[in-house]
């Protein structure tokens, strides 16, 4: 194993905000690029006020004492480098741009216009560097398709059709669990910068890669056939079962879930032959998977009241010895404290600047190289602890000058 991590060498200019557009800088630079996150002087990413707040007093959601910092940005801010530039100073313009010349990629999730009314959209980047990959993470893309609409994931969610799929087809719409649409653009953004970047190795051009939070989740849904599946009377929502591979999700045990994979014809015996009810096998209704997807509810009423009268532990066991696959559902906390999913690095320990560990859980990076390693092993940084480092080796200023920029507001 080496050292050098696959983007090494790779340098970074984040103008993200909020979630999308810094989980997307926190994938490249747990990847080993150089990641300079550019924010605002006076405050900087509107998530460093996010609850809960860590510092000398510990965990809490209250209001933030000197020292605290947002555990938003202790997960999201690690392994780069935070400078702040005023970008609507003509300054902090001329210095981002003369940064932009030693950079390879550019990563962004501005409001609609907000790079362009700054001076620093991929036109004006790309005149000073060719070269430049630049990718923008939009909600509706740019120009928007939903103009003036604020960019939020839980309104990406209900325009992409996720939350008409989610859910008890006799209960309402439903949002997914977690920011899919913010944790799932970034994913996509990613790709393209790094396609980009093998293209600019054969072509040595740079290019803007576009990237919509709607876009992505659309792609989605339409991974299932649900036009299809409608037309044909099946609802789109079908709560904890899979219709379409009916017996598939999630059904009650006496003290908790338990999720059951049963579509295969050697597992749906199984799953009979463990209940008694192995003459169901010649039912037309279930026979096939067919009919069976028609018949889903009488189904899945049959094993949800075989299910309820077995402890999980003892449902579980008796499945396994059949060879069917099914394993308990967990509640969120059982996974973060997984102790082999900490090993490989899935979720990972917070780290406080100063404090060290505070006993808080954050994203890993779930990626497995067989000859470098990655992670995030660098603590999220104070606001501006990198102006000195950065705008003096890339810029060549002197300690005079720092404190000039200081003193006029650009940096």
């Amino acid at each position: 194993m080496t050292m050098q991590r696959p983007l090494e060498g790779i340098r970074v200019l984040d103008l993200t905000v909020a979630l999308a557009g810094p989980y997307g800088s926190l994938l490249l630079a747990g990847l080993g690029a150089e990641v300079i996150r550019v924010e605002s002087p006076d405050g900087g990413d509107i998530a460093r006020t996010n609850p809960p707040h860590v510092g000398k007093n510990g965990i809490h959601y209250g209001a933030p004492e000197e020292g605290d910092v947002s555990l938003t940005i202790l997960n999201r801010a690690r392994n780069k480098k935070s400078v702040t530039l005023n970008l609507k100073s003509p300054e902090g313009r001329r210095l981002f741009l003369e940064l932009a010349k030693q950079a390879d990629v550019v990563i962004e999730n501005m409001s609609e216009g907000a790079t362009m009314r700054l001076g620093v959209a991929y036109e004006d980047v790309a005149k000073v560097n060719p070269r430049i990959v630049y990718a923008s993470i939009k909600a509706f893309g740019e120009p928007s398709i939903y103009p003036g609409l604020k960019g939020m994931d839980v309104l990406a969610q209900a325009l992409s059709g996720i939350m008409d799929v989610t859910g008890f087809k006799d209960g309402p719409p439903t949002r997914f669990g977690l920011p899919i649409a913010d944790l799932l653009a970034p994913l996509y953004a990613c790709n393209g910068i790094l396609a980009a970047l093998i293209q600019r190795g054969r072509t040595g051009q740079g290019q803007h890669i576009q990237v919509s939070m709607l876009d992505c989740l659309a792609s989605l849904v339409a991974e299932e056939h649900f036009d299809v599946s409608q037309a044909a009377g099946y609802p789109v929502r079908s709560g904890n079962s899979q219709d379409r591979l009916v017996p598939f999700g999630v059904y009650p045990t006496r003290d908790g879930h338990a999720a059951i994979a049963g579509f295969n014809p050697v597992w749906f015996r199984g799953l009979l032959e463990a209940m008694g009810r192995q003459e169901l096998l010649d039912d037309p209704r279930f026979a096939s998977r067919g009919p069976r997807m028609k018949h889903a509810d009488e189904l899945n009423a049959l094993i949800e009241d075989w299910t309820s009268g077995y402890a999980t532990v003892d449902l579980l066991a008796e499945l396994g010895s059949r060879g069917v696959p099914s394993v308990p559902v967990r509640t969120a906390v059982e996974v973060l404290n997984d102790p082999r999913l900490r090993e490989r690095g899935a979720v990972v320990e917070l780290e406080h600047p100063s404090l060290g560990k505070i006993g808080a859980t954050g994203m890993g990076l779930p990626i497995h190289f067989s000859a470098c390693k990655v992670g995030f092993d660098q603590p999220a940084m104070d606001l501006g602890a990198a102006n000195a480092a950065v705008f003096g080796a890339l810029l060549g200023a002197s300690d005079s000058q720092l404190a000039e920029w200081k003193q006029s507001g650009v940096i």
